[in-house]
């Protein structure tokens, strides 16, 4: 599977997936503020879109799926159990779906939120904010439809999938490079866990580094009610 990281700024992540052959296509985490920008390139690009994933019900920014599944008639996919609406493709751990001879298959990782999933390919692993990249750890687990340990034991289900596989993750700093899910295993500090209340530790000391999230306050209904408020205040 062929893969491109889209966003030039800020530090949401978003992928383009596609095999090369059929050019069919699949965008996950679009952001809302940048759809033009996927859109283009999709064209540009002479690829199919075929389904538009997200990996969960984002609180921080205002997702992309709906109004691109609207625009272009491709599939809104999400976890079967998500709250979110407009979703028209539901997926769970029997899932999977394909672009052209490529398959994308599913696995269930609440914690962070309710239904956070992973999307999983031959070469790649999307995260959303599940889990990050090295010193990043994983996403913070207080926020709506967040359990701390639902969070820690789906952390179980990375010892399933191969090491090869390269992390896309949803968040990460300027400048860091993504890694494989072996090089994690050794240097994301929450994978090297081996007790719960190490990990309560960790969440509550990121957390409170952390802060509040600005932009919940919108983007949380916009994405679970797929309505696109009349004033986005960061547009």
């Amino acid at each position: 599977m062929q893969m491109l990281q889209l966003n030039d700024s800020g530090w949401a992540k978003t992928y383009l997936i596609y095999d090369e052959s059929s050019r069919k296509s699949a965008i996950i985490d679009p952001v809302y503020d940048y759809i033009e920008n996927y859109m283009e390139k999709i064209s540009e690009m002479k690829l199919d879109l075929e389904m538009c994933i997200a990996t969960h019900t984002h609180a921080d920014h205002i997702t992309g799926c709906f109004t691109i599944a609207e625009n272009s008639g491709c599939d809104y996919v999400m976890w079967h159990s998500t709250p979110s609406l407009g979703v028209t493709k539901y997926v769970d751990q029997n899932s999977v779906l394909k672009l052209g001879s490529q398959e994308i298959k599913f696995y269930h990782v609440p914690g962070h939120t309710e239904d956070s999933m992973l999307v999983v390919t031959s070469e790649q692993i999307f995260t959303g904010d599940f889990l990050f990249t090295g010193e990043g750890g994983v996403g913070r687990d207080d926020l709506p439809s967040g359990r701390l340990k639902a969070h820690w034991d789906s952390l179980q289900v990375m010892s399933n999938l191969s090491g090869h596989l390269l992390v896309c993750t949803g968040h990460e700093a300027p400048g860091v490079e993504m890694q494989t899910l072996s090089w994690n295993n050794e240097h994301n500090p929450v994978l090297k866990m081996t007790n719960y209340e190490d990990y309560v530790n960790w969440q509550e000391h990121t957390v409170s580094q952390l802060g509040h999230v600005s932009k919940i306050k919108v983007a949380l209904p916009a994405n679970i009610f797929a309505e696109i408020p009349d004033e986005i205040p960061w547009l």
